[in-house]
């Protein structure tokens, strides 16, 4: 899979820092980086790249999308970043999150360090390593409604601007960008969400991990902050709970909180 869309923006620097190279979670692209945090992060010294996983946003594949699963995402990344000038940050949200453990394993398999391959590596709003299935028994019990029409998304139907509100944002956002995601949303690849269940989850990490951070988000309505703080403990990494913002966090109305805690932790990794 070469035709990948991969957005960009230069460093605003004379001194560029560490490329970070932004990966998307399910049923959006690209897009949901450049929103607010491609721009963001160039300015403030980090080349910013997104790409869009084959069967999103303008890349390839929409047409084959439900072949796709986990291991093909994670080679997609590995295509984009093998075209940066240097080895960029990885950031993975939600199922994106699962992708770049993946891309971890693929390294490990290949008998490198993961850690001299990928300069760091962090987990926004995390599906959990060990699967979806808690988080979904959860939702369905704690919030009937939002996972019955989630569930009608998975299904290969479409959610109301207001189930996708909930889903995705601390607070509902103004209708105009409500509208504008909205439009933007599309399918997931069955096979990916069967992985996610557990058919296709990362293997427990191999070798020198990367210097590691899991983020939660306190009104998370679809991954719990204490299932992100989970993830963290399996993972052995240092976790940061936003407490006020949803799961899009690159979106919320407090995406600069988000913003900040993640270039403040890559200049105490030096990067």
């Amino acid at each position: 899979m070469t035709n990948l869309e991969i957005l960009s923006r230069k460093a605003k620097s004379e001194s560029p820092r560490t490329p970070i190279l932004f990966v998307h979670g399910a049923y959006v692209g690209a897009w949901c980086w450049e929103e607010n945090f491609l721009d963001w992060f160039a300015e403030r010294g980090f080349p910013a790249y997104a790409v869009s996983l084959r069967g999103h946003g303008a890349s390839a594949g929409r047409e084959r999308l439900n072949d796709f699963g986990l291991a093909d995402y994670a080679e997609d990344v590995a295509l984009a970043a093998a075209q940066l000038p240097r080895p960029p940050v990885l950031i993975g949200h939600s199922m994106g999150a699962l992708v770049v453990q993946k891309l971890l394993e693929r390294v490990a398999d290949a008998g490198a360090a993961p850690a001299d391959v990928v300069p760091a590596l962090i987990l926004a709003c995390p599906v959990p390593t060990y699967g979806l299935l808690p988080s979904t028994v959860s939702l369905a019990f704690t919030r009937p409604t939002l996972f019955a029409g989630l569930n009608a998304v998975a299904s290969g139907g479409r959610a109301s601007p207001q189930v996708l509100g909930e889903a995705l944002f601390g607070a509902l956002p103004d209708p105009a960008q409500l509208a504008r995601c909205y439009r933007r949303m599309q399918g997931e690849s069955r096979r990916a969400l069967l992985d996610m269940t557990g058919w296709g989850l990362p293997s427990p990490l191999r070798g020198q991990p990367p210097p590691m951070l899991v983020i939660g988000a306190g009104r998370d309505a679809l991954i719990p902050a204490a299932e992100a703080q989970g993830t963290a403990r399996m993972l052995d990494s240092e976790f940061l709970l936003l407490p006020e913002l949803g799961h899009a966090l690159m979106l919320d109305s407090g995406w600069r909180s988000a913003a900040q805690a993640i270039a403040d932790w890559l200049g105490a990794q030096g990067l």
